[in-house]
This record gives C-alpha cells, structure tokens and sequence, in this order.
C-alpha cells in the first residue's frame, strides 16, 4: 500500500517542481513569477484544447507524446522514493531505467524528424548528440554503485543493506557522482547551461524547438513525461543526499520531497547566475562529468571488492 502511495504522490507532485525553478529565476529577476501551481493549470488548460495536425506528418508525430509520457512514468514505478519500496524492481531494472529514457528520447526525436521542419530537425540532431554524451557518464555511475551495493535493481541502491549515500563508507566517492550526476540531471532535462528552456530563438533551442508544432494533448504529454523525469533525476540526487530516519510514512515522504525541493531551487539558481554554453562548449562540459566519475571508479573500483 505504502508503495502505491508513493507512486501517486510522486505523480501529483512532479508538475510542482519545474515551478519552483521559474519562481527562484523570477526572485532573481526581481520579479514576483508565475504561481507554484502554473503546471497543473496548463496541463489542464492544454487536456482541454485539440491536437492540430500537420499535412507532413504521420502516425509517428502522433505517437511520440505517446511514448514520451508513458516511459517517464514508467521511471516512476522503479524509484524507491522516500526509502519506499517501489511498484516494480527486479534484478537488472537499472538497464531498464537506461533504455526508458532512451525510449522516449527516441520517440521524441523521431516525431520531431517527422514534421520535416529544419528547425525541429536541427533540435532533434542536437538531442541526440549531447544525450549520447551523457549516457555513458549514467552508465558509470550506475556501475560505481553497483560495486557499492552489490545491487543490480535500482531499489537496492538506496534501500538495501549496503545503501549508496554520502554518509556510508565510500561517501567521497559518492559525493563526487552526484557532481557527475547533476551534470548529467542539467543535460538530460535541457536545462542551463546546456539548453535554455525560456528561450524563443529556434537557432539556439534544443528540447522545445522539437516540439514547436505539437499542441493542445500532445503537448501536455511531452510535458508530462519531461516533468516526471525531472523528478527521477532530482529523487535520485536527493536520495544519495538524504537517509530515512523515521518510522513514519508521511515524516519521511515530506523530508524527501523537501530535499528535492531544494534540489530544484539549485537549478533555478543556476540558470539564474549562468549563462548558456555556446553549443561548441556544451560538449565539454557534459565530458567533465564523465572524466569525474571515470576516475572514481578506477581509485574505488580496487576497495569495493
């Protein structure tokens, strides 16, 4: 029961946080920004207009909001939030957590190649070239705390006996991850310095010139999917930050979120104080994050036998 709760909540929240990021850029700005609540209005307000469709397009423009949604809510199911068993974990899930993302990355890219647009293609070119940058960094991430945990299901990271936290006996190595991993969280979800998610200019837009010609339910899908991973990667940071320590449900689910919460004001402070890359450096900066875990597992990889 505890798990399904989890999952809901986290469903209901995940529209909550891409609003705090716009309210602390908006505080920044000296301005009062749009309320906590703006996502849900909008995804209400979009649920309620109809899809326009291009002549170019196909089934495939159609299916891709499709796709996007249903595997970030699949990454949902997998995440053990709050210490909380998840809805589904088995051995191996952590390839299958890869391959979601990539799945819907796919998809995505794919319905964007579909409107024949040079712009959307151009996007799409770039998605796949930065994205492809970042997933060998995931991958050894997810093999450092494999050598950890001795776990191969992402619930096993953070709620076996050997759980992967700063706090635990290779709390260097894992501060050092989460570097890498919020490097990755920045690229994955386009967000500064990778991508400008507030920008207008088609030339230097990433994520959302591909999806420039999907409207009203297609539109509040991709959304939805983009929230819902927003929030795995913000949970997954806030899990290797935070511990349970109560025997409370609703105590330690309120604690969690409060560190995502947290998490989510950094990235608004962030795209705040930084500038977007030129897309010549954006390259070497996802890189970075790949050459510090890289070097992690190599000094670890001999003292996690």
């Amino acid at each position: 029961m505890d798990s399904v709760l989890s999952f809901f909540c986290a469903l209901l929240i995940a529209p909550l946080f891409p609003a705090v990021i716009q309210k602390v850029k908006a505080w920044f700005g000296g301005k009062q920004g749009p309320p906590l609540f703006i996502n849900y209005y909008t995804l209400h307000k979009l649920m309620r207009k109809s899809s326009v469709y291009s002549t170019s397009t196909s089934f495939i423009f159609q299916l891709g909001p499709i796709i996007s949604a249903a595997s970030g809510l699949m990454l949902l199911l997998f995440f053990p939030f709050a210490g909380i068993q998840p809805l589904f974990s088995f051995h191996g899930d952590v390839i299958i957590l890869l391959y979601l993302m990539g799945l819907g990355r796919f998809f995505t890219i794919l319905a964007a190649l579909d409107t024949a647009s040079p712009f959307e293609g151009m996007g799409a070119a770039r998605e796949a070239f930065f994205s492809s940058l970042a997933e060998p960094t995931l991958f050894t991430i997810l093999f450092l705390f494999f050598k950890i945990s001795g776990s191969l299901s992402f619930a096993g990271f953070f709620v076996g006996q050997s759980s992967v936290s700063l706090s635990g006996g290779y709390g260097a190595a894992v501060l050092i991850a989460a570097v890498a991993l919020y490097i990755v969280m920045l690229t994955e979800n386009s967000r500064v310095p990778v991508d400008d998610p507030a920008t207008h200019l088609e030339l230097t837009m990433i994520h959302e010139v591909m999806i420039l010609d999907h409207s009203g339910p297609d539109l509040a899908l991709i959304e939805t999917g983009a929230w819902c991973k927003l929030l795995f990667y913000c949970s997954f940071l806030a899990s290797l930050l935070w511990i349970p320590g109560f025997d409370s449900w609703l105590v330690n689910t309120t604690l969690f979120y409060g560190v995502v919460a947290l998490i989510s004001v950094s990235i608004g402070v962030v795209e705040s104080i930084t500038a977007r890359y030129k897309m010549n450096l954006v390259p070497n900066f996802i890189l970075n994050s790949f050459a510090l875990v890289f070097f992690v597992i190599i000094f670890t990889m001999e003292f996690a036998q």
